[in-house]
């Protein structure tokens, strides 16, 4: 058990405390991550589990068998990996994997319940109790079991790396005595994690960065991060969400968008797109138009292409390069291209869940579907499909309990105050008379001045500073 916060004592192998955790290989070729890494399988044997690792389930990123054996966990083979009573994986199982899972196991990755019914079926069909940690509600008791921000950041950071790797210039302007060249300039279409992510990437380089987004409040984390907002003007309201994320825009909207898309494909060097809709396929942002007005040596980085794709032309998991010299990137693995940093990231968001749902320590996984976060990621249990949760609400804290007002402080009246500056005037009198002529004024000097400039502020009222002003 812990020894002390946040450091974990694995118990005995010989004799464990609870259920057992298998910790599977990915079986998509591009997937290079893993569910748990040697940093993170003590604090999973800390909270009283048995783990037990497939055999080289991390060597793609870098984690080998010997590492994981003397973290605590066992090395086991496949089918003893999948015959655990939790089972822990990053991408969604197949249908053959699924049948390996034992009845009544849990299994928790990014499953994606919004864009595969069929999964969410046969999960619910075979009597598995399944955890979607990509469906972490919107909410505050949340974000440290949301799996999804992490990887956005860096996939938002990996976007501009692979970008500048095609592009093959310098982002920031160069003078030299052969010749100078300008800061490349980039547009960031959506302005959510990965979007944030991307503008400071490209920005510290130094590239000349612009950002659109239908929420207007996302202008000063674009300017806080040396982008510059680009304001999509409409007369309709452009949003129609209420989970705190990009929803549906109005036509007005799209309308005006498309005109300062097709604005900025012609003057800009990289445009990397990150907009998603929740259960739908990805929003058209870039058309073919757009794409054939781009500078030859332009870059695209379409990170949507797994659900549709934002430009017109690109291909998941493909490069395109079109005809009048543009190239198009369609990777959906640009979290897997930093593969022991982003399963550390996903490994801790899964002992964050295993936290949660092993409040004793005991190694035994208690599901709550009461509790709003559990609830909202859990599509199946004991045969029942579960997905969609119900609507999560922000803010659900408590509301603060009702306090009796101050009472309330009675004013001055004009005679007090009189009697109180004539009461100040004797006994400055009385202190100022009988010091020497020199103290006697400066003490005079140092009263009047304290009075003028309590006056002066007193008399002062905030404002606030308008949006934008320095």
């Amino acid at each position: 058990m812990p020894g002390r916060e946040g450091a974990a004592t694995p118990p005995s192998i010989d004799n464990p405390v609870g259920a057992t955790i298998g910790v599977v290989a990915e079986s998509l070729p591009a997937e290079s991550r893993v569910a748990a890494t040697p940093t993170t399988v003590p604090h999973l044997i800390g909270l009283g589990y048995r783990v037990h690792v497939e055999s080289d389930a991390g060597i793609k990123a870098g984690f080998a068998d010997d590492a994981y054996a003397a973290a605590g966990a066992i090395v086991v083979s496949t089918s003893e990996a999948w015959a655990s009573e939790i089972v822990l994986k990053v991408d969604a199982p197949t249908d053959d994997e699924i049948d390996r899972l034992r009845p009544g196991a849990v299994l928790v990755g990014l499953l994606g319940p919004a864009h595969d019914a069929h999964l969410v079926d046969k999960l619910a069909d075979s009597r598995i109790t399944a955890l979607a940690i990509d469906a972490t509600p919107h909410i505050s008791p949340a974000p440290s079991k949301n799996a999804l921000s992490p990887v956005a950041d860096l996939t938002g950071y990996r976007a501009v790396i692979e970008a500048a790797r095609e592009f093959g210039r310098f982002f920031t302007g160069q003078l030299t005595a052969a010749a100078t060249a300008s800061p490349v300039k980039v547009l960031v279409a959506g302005s959510g994690t990965a979007g944030l992510a991307a503008i400071g990437a490209a920005s510290s380089l130094g590239a000349i960065v612009r950002a659109t987004d239908p929420r207007p409040e996302t202008a000063d984390q674009v300017r806080s991060l040396g982008g510059q907002y680009l304001p999509v003007v409409a007369d309709e309201d452009p949003m129609h969400c209420t989970d705190g994320s990009a929803g549906d825009t109005s036509d007005a909207h799209n309308r005006r968008a498309a005109e300062i898309y097709s604005q900025q494909a012609r003057e800009v060097d990289l445009i990397i797109t990150t907009a998603l809709v929740p259960g739908r396929l990805a929003p058209r942002l870039i058309t073919a138009a757009d794409v054939a007005s781009m500078k030859s040596g332009s870059i695209i980085v379409d990170m949507a292409t797994a659900h549709g794709g934002n430009v017109e032309g690109s291909v998941a998991d493909q490069v395109v390069r079109t005809a009048n010299g543009v190239t198009i990137l369609g990777y959906t693995d640009l979290a897997g291209r930093s593969p022991a940093q982003a399963s550390q990231l996903y490994a801790t968001n899964l002992v964050r869940l295993a936290e949660l749902v092993t409040p004793n320590k005991d190694g035994q996984w208690t599901l709550d579907l009461d509790d709003i976060v559990q609830r909202g990621i859990t599509i199946a249990r004991d045969g029942e499909r579960l997905w969609p949760a119900p609507p999560a609400q922000a803010g659900t804290d408590p509301p603060p309990e009702p306090t009796a007002p101050a009472p309330a402080e009675k004013p001055w009246s004009a005679g007090a105050a009189r009697r109180l500056v004539a009461a100040g005037i004797a006994v400055l009198f009385l202190v100022a008379s009988p010091a020497p002529d020199p103290i006697a004024q400066h003490f005079i000097v140092l009263v009047l001045a304290t009075v003028t400039i309590s006056h002066v502020i007193g008399r002062m009222h905030h404002r606030k500073r308008a949006p934008g002003s320095r």
